[in-house]
């Protein structure tokens, strides 16, 4: 597949999702899909209440278009496609529930965690049983594979899960998560090229595209939120590309950013709880430097140019 072509659909697939912009913010405007801001999160935040959300729908639309433009059906693109709208599926009924039936809880936990692994299986027994695809685990450096045997499963399940909520926790200001995924999707776009899994390289570009469009509403100030529908798809996609890729170990370098926040959350509520006290200002660590006297536009651009360095580090490790 020539770079040419996927080009074009990286430029078709973000003008579907601004055109798609147009239609439904507005309709999400009439639902009254409102934003609702937590009062102990920074105090800068609180005007975007009633910011539309669940935005993701978007670029999950614009997803579903261009790939059908594309013809890119192939069983691992399916599986892609599967894994991005199962998990923005679950994360949507999370957002409906919040947002438009005014039920604070939305899913539980335990519910939310339930859809997750079920999913999340379905991918793992559609990779553990393919005659055309490999269970062995690339190593970053080496560039060996390893067989894990059985204990792939827990694995791979501890990966897409813990991934699609660590996108969760970094979609918490203006086109951070959006930016910070186009970016890991690039990455993988080229990885993928390089390995000649055009099927994948095209769903990346499309995805990545369709994100661009989105971005021109939820960058600052955000016109539109993603909501979990949004943050659960995007977690669901990265996490079956670097599966499929054979790539989970390279997850934690390439998704940095996403890892990052995550191990700040962590942290913090160890050291509340042990201790009583706090590492950070606010977690996630976005919020820290916010408190810090942050703007918001530096936090985001200065994660994505760590973003972007992780990336070429990954690739480096990679080749």
């Amino acid at each position: 597949m020539g770079k040419s072509i996927n080009l074009v659909y990286l430029v078709i697939s973000a003008l579907v999702a601004v055109v798609l912009g147009y239609m439904i913010i507005p309709m999400l405007k009439k639902l009254k899909a409102g934003q609702s801001i937590r009062e102990d999160g920074p105090q800068t935040h609180l005007v975007k209440g009633g910011t539309p959300t669940m935005g993701g729908v978007i670029f999950l639309i614009s997803l579903l278009i261009c790939t059908i433009l594309s013809r890119n059906f192939t069983m691992e693109s399916a599986m892609l496609i599967f894994s991005t709208l199962a998990f923005g599926i679950v994360g949507f009924l999370d957002d409906y529930i919040k947002v438009v039936k005014k039920r604070n809880l939305g899913l539980t936990a335990k519910q939310k965690l339930l859809l997750q692994i079920l999913t999340a299986l379905v991918l793992l027994f559609y990779q553990y049983n393919s005659k055309d695809l490999s269970t062995d685990v690339i190593l970053p450096f080496s560039g060996n594979t390893f067989s894990m045997g059985y204990l792939y499963i827990p694995f791979i399940l501890f990966v897409v899960v813990g991934t699609v909520n660590s996108v969760n926790l970094t979609d918490g200001l203006d086109g951070l998560s959006s930016g910070v995924t186009i970016i890991l999707l690039i990455f993988f776009a080229i990885v993928a090229h390089k390995l000649e899994r055009t099927s994948i390289e095209l769903f990346c570009i499309i995805l990545a595209g369709s994100l661009c469009g989105f971005l021109y509403f939820n960058k600052y100030p955000a016109k539109v939120f993603m909501g979990d529908t949004g943050s659960l798809a995007l977690g669901g996609a990265v996490s079956a590309i670097a599966v499929l890729l054979n790539l989970p170990l390279i997850l934690p370098i390439a998704g940095g950013i996403y890892f990052i926040e995550t191990l700040s959350v962590i942290i913090q509520v160890i050291s509340f709880k042990t201790t009583g006290k706090r590492v950070f200002l606010m977690a996630p660590l976005h919020h820290h430097f916010e408190q810090k006297g942050w703007k918001e536009i530096k936090v985001v651009a200065v994660f994505y140019s760590i973003e972007i360095i992780l990336c070429i580090i990954s690739y480096m490790i990679l080749f």
